[in-house]
């Protein structure tokens, strides 16, 4: 099944929402715990599948609820259906301040490689599914770098909304081109791009550099979308504060 075709607005300038406006008979499905707000006539549903055909079986469904979860998301999605006979609108907000960043599947290839936690909601047929990285060792110890989240479309077409932690930077990688970033620090990059995680070279920059074991590298050719404050950033750094103020 096709995705649906959303029209949307995004509000605000540091703190962003997406409004979404759904046909009758459209659809969206969110994260658990994104929905601002929703206009009468649209339903909220949960479900463990992000498919919006019936069938798969309980199994299926519990696999694929257990790999969103794994790549950090919730076991349960949440369907906005627009039930009335008039075009209708729902809200979804971030749950830390920064942009929203709307996506066109069709336009980066059907797929985009993302950080967990960074998809916000989607139309109807886009499906959230998980990446491992190519060593899983450095992986592990490496944090938010070991599991990312595949945004897909079945036809490659698709909307998607990811969001991202103080301000989103834009790179365009030229073919060959190499990037280096903090694993906390990504928010998507397109599936041209070739990534590894590698160690932070030098014991010294290892222990005393603040900076992590480890980064992200990515090859050219295609996007990379970086964030300013990832959520991990910020909460070490309140958890800091809290215990110095004791």
């Amino acid at each position: 099944m096709a995705a649906d075709v959303l029209d949307y607005e995004i509000l605000g300038e540091d703190m962003q929402a997406v409004v979404v406006t759904l046909d009758p008979g459209e659809a969206a499905v969110a994260e658990s715990g994104a929905m601002l707000y929703m206009q009468d006539g649209i339903v909220m549903e949960a479900k463990l599948s992000m498919k919006s055909e019936q069938g798969g079986g309980l199994m299926g469904k519990l696999m694929e609820a257990g790999k969103r979860k794994l790549a950090g998301d919730s076991l349960f999605v949440t369907f906005f259906t627009n039930t009335s006979n008039q075009r209708r609108s729902v809200a979804f907000s971030a749950p830390l301040p920064g942009p929203v960043l709307p996506v066109n599947l069709h336009e980066h290839g059907g797929v985009l490689i993302c950080q967990k936690d960074s998809f916000l909601c989607a139309a109807r047929g886009v499906m959230v599914d998980i990446a491992f990285t190519r060593r899983i060792g450095a992986g592990i110890f490496g944090g938010e770098g070991f599991i990312l989240q595949k945004i897909s479309a079945p036809d490659g077409k698709g909307q998607a909304f990811l969001h991202a932690g103080g301000t989103m930077v834009t790179m365009t990688l030229a073919a060959g081109e190499v990037l280096r970033a903090d694993t906390g620090c990504l928010v998507a990059f397109e599936q041209t791009v070739s990534y590894e995680i590698e160690t932070v070279p030098g014991i010294t920059n290892k222990l005393f550099s603040g900076e992590g074991m480890f980064n992200m590298r990515f090859r050219g050719p295609g996007t990379v979308w970086l964030q300013t404050l990832p959520f991990s950033r910020l909460a070490d750094r309140i958890l800091a504060l809290s215990q110095g103020s004791n």
